[in-house]
């Protein structure tokens, strides 16, 4: 991004220039990779002279003004589509931005269009959207992850620079490892949720999605920040740059746990993900076998809390106020009837199992109780930072898998094995690629910090790019 930001400065290339290629590699990979819901081409040109204009007169807005970036198609942009890739919203624009909307463009980026994801932020391989599946740009035939998977694909496909996407639990990490590229999840309350249709409050993050670390760093340092519109926005101090360390990793004490490392974990993404280790340990770092035994409950838990605060965050949909509506006789049936036409499959699975566990007769037995373990989870999480700097983990437990190939919901679920805890836990947690299968696909490797600790992670990720060969991202 800084070679980006150096050929604007420089006059060398226009954002005007640079929005056309982006374009033009969008029309050369759509529809087929699927990763665009809406592609806003007018609105990104006059953005762009706007920008050109700025940088004539000296009057650049950041560093980072005329650079193009994608948005995940759940988080508000006035005037434009926002459909969160269901039925229910295909016709929706919003009159407000969201705050993070509004913060990339007081720096000057350049939204050029909405990504495709899982309906309403509900799945891990972005296979549940009302607009068709997001392929893999490594393998057509896999997914590319979900739910974030049209804001990672976007990346690696060179379509865009950078993105934004969401992440609940492991939905921007998750889609990272799969198309190589890096992806971070922010300490909860670290970025404004103000404008992102909600699908959990309380584990939803907003968190940028890059090519190289450095770019994701960038992106993050433009819209982290508390605000007042969240309430559960933090008031940390504001996040800069770092000056990257080589030396960081001397000293470091790296927790692995054992339970990231045992059965169901593939091979090859074992492999790569204790070379790195290997490689961390050569530079000075100390690698100290910790216990997560909590992660076995992680699943359970956060599918018990995601499904009952979605279940609740979707009753706002019932064709009155907002998105499409069914005509009907009378009032119930209406709602009956645009909610049934509306939702998709997965979004309709989770709304009854998260009615259900809110029910009087099962609210103790499953929602008060996922509370509870959700409380051990975060107290075994702070235990661990209490002994090491950071965690390292394996960011998923395979590889892309096919389009079509995890029928049963509960396979599909397991993709946010080791991502899920982070969430539940409220710390902050980045994949990037540490190398690729014997097929070429890419596998990822996650790196866990303590709360607000996301210039510590950014800090070790870097030093880990240095030594894995590059898989993706966008091209002058």
């Amino acid at each position: 991004m800084r070679r980006l930001a150096q050929l604007l400065a420089a006059g060398e290339i226009t954002s005007t220039e640079l929005v056309r290629r982006c374009l033009e590699r969008i029309k050369e990979t759509e529809p087929e990779l699927n990763a665009f819901i809406t592609v806003d081409e007018e609105g990104a040109l006059v953005q762009a002279a706007q920008s050109d204009e700025r940088r004539a007169r000296s009057q650049a807005l950041s560093p980072w003004d005329g650079i193009p970036l994608a948005v995940k198609d759940n988080i508000s942009t006035k005037g434009l589509r926002t459909t969160c890739a269901s039925r229910f919203l295909r016709s929706y624009r919003p009159v407000y931005d969201a705050t993070v909307v509004e913060r990339v463009k007081r720096a000057g980026l350049i939204i050029i269009g909405k990504t495709n994801l899982d309906e309403f932020a509900m799945g891990s391989s972005t296979e549940y959207s009302a607009f068709g599946v997001t392929k893999n740009p490594h393998d057509p035939a896999r997914v590319a992850g979900g739910s974030s998977g049209g804001s990672a694909a976007a990346v690696a496909a060179g379509q865009v620079p950078w993105s934004l996407g969401t992440d609940t639990g492991g939905s921007i990490r998750q889609p990272a490892a799969f198309c190589g590229v890096v992806g971070l999840k922010p300490t909860y309350g670290r970025v404004s949720r103000y404008g992102v249709v909600a699908l959990a409050p309380s584990l939803d993050q907003v968190g940028p999605l890059a090519a190289t670390v450095e770019d994701a760093a960038i992106l993050f340092s433009l819209i982290a920040g508390a605000d007042p519109r969240d309430a559960t926005s933090t008031e940390a101090r504001p996040f800069a740059l770092p000056a990257w360390d080589p030396q960081v990793v001397q000293g470091l004490k790296v927790g692995v746990p054992e339970e990231f490392f045992s059965s169901g974990l593939h091979g090859e993404v074992e492999a790569a993900a204790r070379s790195v280790l290997r490689s961390l340990e050569e530079q000075g770092a100390v690698l100290q076998p910790i216990s997560l035994a909590s992660n076995e409950y992680a699943i359970d838990t956060y599918l018990t809390l995601v499904t009952a605060e979605a279940s609740s965050c979707l009753a706002r949909f019932d064709g009155v106020r907002y998105g499409e509506r069914v005509p009907a006789g009378d009032v119930n049936t209406m709602f009956a009837k645009s909610r049934g036409a509306g939702f998709g499959p997965e979004v309709k699975r989770r709304i009854m199992l998260g009615t259900y566990v809110l029910s009087a007769s099962h609210y103790e037995a499953y929602y008060e109780q996922a509370q509870r373990v959700r409380t051990l989870i975060r107290q075994e999480v702070a235990r661990a930072f209490a002994e090491v700097d950071v965690i390292i983990t394996p960011t998923t437990p395979t590889t892309a898998f096919r389009i079509g190939e995890k029928r049963n919901p509960l396979e599909m679920y397991l993709s946010d094995l080791y991502t899920a805890t982070a969430n539940l836990s409220g710390v902050c947690a980045l994949s990037l690629p540490c190398g690729s299968d014997a097929r070429g696909l890419p596998i990822g490797l996650q790196i866990m910090g303590n709360h607000c600790q996301e210039e510590l992670i950014f800090q070790v990720a870097h030093v880990v790019e240095a030594n894995v060969e590059r898989v993706a991202g966008f091209e002058l």
